[in-house]
């Protein structure tokens, strides 16, 4: 297996006022390609800043970053924008549909700022949505669709650049149980066709589905662990 993702030291400091808060404090991680990981921890954890590092939202304190050979740590903002929108597809617990927009509009978006024409966007889009079930709907507007048909539509988006990596925060958290394993159930099968994907959440039953549970604790990663399949 290749290493996509190599963190070495990664320490994160956030300045409040005149107080140095101290977020995460030494993280050494290594993610292979193809690899499911969920990331838990409690609230104030430091999981979701990791999950921002690793995802090009953010940038560490100290430390070394590698994505796919390449290391980020010193890359630009605009180096790091076209990472995110090129290599790494986000979900997020809330869906960010634009609300006047339809399906295919929102998932067409991300293909905009690729500079891809408007016939390839039409179609890359649609593709997407039809591959995770709704081809059906491609007219239809956030309001018009289930909770878990929008975010559906935030996955299709996700994938429209065909990324290398998904990230998922708490992609469940709005959703009711059976709504929450259908969604599961569709990172299962986008891993299955060799995306990474990584998921932050504070649910055990939600990490169980993955590959590997990794805890962060106080900001320290306090060990990784095969999740139990069920």
């Amino acid at each position: 297996m290749v290493a996509m993702i190599w963190l070495e030291g990664i320490r994160k400091t956030y300045r409040l006022g005149e107080v140095d808060v101290p977020v995460l404090k030494g993280i050494d991680l290594t993610i292979e390609e193809g690899d499911y990981v969920a990331i838990m921890g409690a609230s104030g954890s430091g999981k979701s800043t990791l999950m921002n590092i690793i995802g090009c939202l953010d940038r560490p304190s100290t430390g070394h970053y590698v994505l796919e050979g390449r290391n980020l740590t010193t890359l630009s903002n605009e180096g790091l924008a076209y990472i995110r929108n090129q290599r790494i597809g986000f979900v997020f617990q809330q869906f960010n549909l634009l609300p006047r927009s339809t399906a295919l509009e929102n998932v067409m978006l991300p293909l905009v700022y690729a500079g891809a024409t408007r016939r390839q966007r039409h179609q890359q889009a649609a593709r997407v949505l039809t591959q995770v079930g709704l081809g059906n709907r491609l007219g239809n507007r956030p309001s018009q669709l289930s909770g878990g048909q929008q975010q559906r539509v935030a996955i299709a988006r996700a994938l429209v650049n065909r990324p290398a990596l998904v990230l998922a925060d708490e992609p469940t958290g709005a959703l009711d149980t059976q709504t929450s394993q259908e969604v599961m159930a569709l990172f299962t099968e986008l891993n299955r066709q060799g995306i990474t994907v990584i998921i932050v959440t504070h649910e055990p039953d939600i990490a169980a589905q993955a590959h590997r549970i990794i805890q962060v604790q106080d900001g320290l990663l306090q060990g990784t662990k095969t999740a139990e399949r069920h």
